[in-house]
């Protein structure tokens, strides 16, 4: 895919499924649903635990406000909640002990797994705390995972997404001043520019002090203290494998510090406990925790099965024909053609009053050709079709109305051609609902443990992982191996099985 392609998939931010406007209060994410009598700690559903989490003792009653507002946002952007019992409650009882570690034994803490398989984590102001089952995949014992639940509980005692929601505020004025007033761009205005370095340096310089904080919390509650560095790093080698990268580059405008320097930083934090803290690395009781944990993207929010996309929630289905590629994008699915075409599929906010040609024509499609718009129907679905021609591109673009619901398929170009009208025509006449072969497609890829025999090697085991991509790299990230390291006979190890 060239780098225009890629610039041109990023600037169509609508989501596909989730209506959520910007959380400017990321941080990092998190988890789910009861409350343990043993820990005290709410691990909630939505909608459970407000009225308790709200009367927290000594709590702001603004910071309450604010996450109780972005809870939901959260919820929506993140694929909602996911439940798996085992880790809800080795979640409560290790931020049950890390709060005893942090001096706030009584302090209530809402932490939620959500239902992505991005490996990250953050927290709101209020409590709310956010773990992605991607990071339960990743982490290979108690201690990194506590290491990643201290660095938010630390952001949290630092009242650091407060500061951080103020900063924002200021740089959001900046672009409203900018643009409003003045007339200015503001991709190109230095006083913009300023304040979004400002603004990222300020956050970099919170991460580091969580990561601090986050190392003397854990080890005072009897975590290892080595654990943070050490998943730092692992994180970083599941990001390179992830996107295909060879380094982990560094962006100068990133909410986080660079991974090498986060992890020189954790490091030297470390060596103030290392040696008086009792270390409770807990690895077998945590991978059976994490043991069916579902790996990689949800097909319940949409299946890719070669050039067919599957919702079962939704009840859709429709194809892109050769030579078409699908895969899930930011929010979206994204189909590539060899030639430098593509696609992509979102979701769209259309009153239901407003009729499809009217919406099409609503302004946001720039260089739209009136003339082109018209309606039609495909297997008794209502639509319509335009197209529209940039300096760069030509589009055509299908808007689709399905059990209430706006979606559109924006096919671009550099040029127009038979082919290219011909895929668009194609994939729009194959949208059409789910039928139960459809739905007989879809397999997930789960988390399970296998126990290493006599002569069990690296591409022994990672060869059970079957038809999983990169299976042997993948295996060595997941269980924080490197290529040549050993394979301990009974000892367990994580693969991941499409089933």
């Amino acid at each position: 895919m060239t780098q225009s392609l890629l610039n041109w998939l990023a600037f169509l931010r609508v989501g596909i499924f989730g209506r959520a406007g910007a959380v400017i209060l990321l941080m990092a994410l998190g988890g789910c649903s009861n409350l343990f009598s043993d820990t005290g700690i709410s691990v909630t559903q939505t909608g459970v635990g407000e009225q308790a989490l709200a009367t927290t003792q000594g709590a702001d009653p603004d910071d309450q406000t604010m996450g109780q507002r972005e809870h939901p946002r959260i919820l929506a952007t993140y694929g909602g909640v996911y439940s798996d019992r085992d880790a809800e409650i080795m979640l409560a009882r290790i931020v049950s002990r890390l709060l005893a570690g942090a001096d706030q034994p009584d302090a209530q803490f809402r932490i939620t797994i959500l239902d992505t398989p991005d490996v990250n984590a953050f927290a709101l102001p209020g409590g709310y705390i956010y773990v992605t089952r991607g990071i339960l995949a990743l982490a290979n014992n108690a201690s990194e995972l506590a290491a990643v639940l201290a660095h938010e509980i630390a952001h949290v005692t630092l009242r650091h997404a407060r500061a951080r929601s103020n900063r924002v505020r200021t740089s959001a004025i900046v672009d409203r001043v900018i643009t409003g007033v003045l007339g200015g761009d503001v991709e190109t205005d230095q006083t913009v520019a300023r304040s979004r370095v400002s603004l990222a340096a300020f956050s970099q310089a919170q991460e580091l002090a969580a990561d601090q904080e986050g190392v003397i919390i854990a080890a005072r509650a009897g975590f290892e203290p080595q654990a943070a560095a050490r998943f730092l790093t692992a994180m970083g080698r599941y990001a390179r494998l992830a996107s295909g990268a060879d380094q982990q580059g560094d962006d100068f405008l990133s909410s986080h510090p660079s991974t090498p320097n986060r992890v020189n930083k954790a490091v030297e934090s470390a060596r103030a406990f290392s040696e008086s803290v009792v270390v409770d690395v807990g690895r077998d009781e945590y991978l059976r925790a994490v043991e069916g944990l579902q790996f990689g993207d949800n097909p319940d929010q949409g299946a890719i099965v070669g050039r067919q996309f599957v919702h079962p929630v939704l009840g859709f289905t429709f194809t892109v024909p050769a030579p078409y590629t699908l895969e899930h994008s930011a929010g979206s699915v994204v189909g590539v053609a060899s030639d430098g075409e593509a696609v992509r599929f979102d979701s769209a906010q259309v009153p239901e009053t407003m009729s499809l040609t009217d919406y099409l024509q609503s302004g946001w499609i720039a260089g739209l050709s009136p003339g082109t718009v018209r309606s039609h129907s495909h297997n008794d679905i209502e639509m319509a079709s335009g197209e529209a021609t940039t300096d760069q591109w030509k589009f055509r673009v299908t808007a689709v109305r399905f059990k209430q619901e706006v979606y559109r398929f924006i096919f671009a170009a550099r040029k127009k051609s038979a082919a290219f009208k011909k895929a668009s025509s194609e994939t729009a006449a194959s949208f059409r609902p789910v039928r139960s072969r459809d739905l007989s497609k879809i397999r997930k890829t789960i988390v399970r443990l296998v126990k290493a025999k006599p002569g069990d090697t690296t591409a022994s085991l990672s060869g059970k992982m079957g038809r999983v991509h990169n299976a042997t790299k993948l295996f060595l990230v997941l269980n924080n191996l490197y290529q040549g390291d050993p394979i301990e006979t009974g000892r367990s190890y994580k693969i991941v099985t499409v089933e």
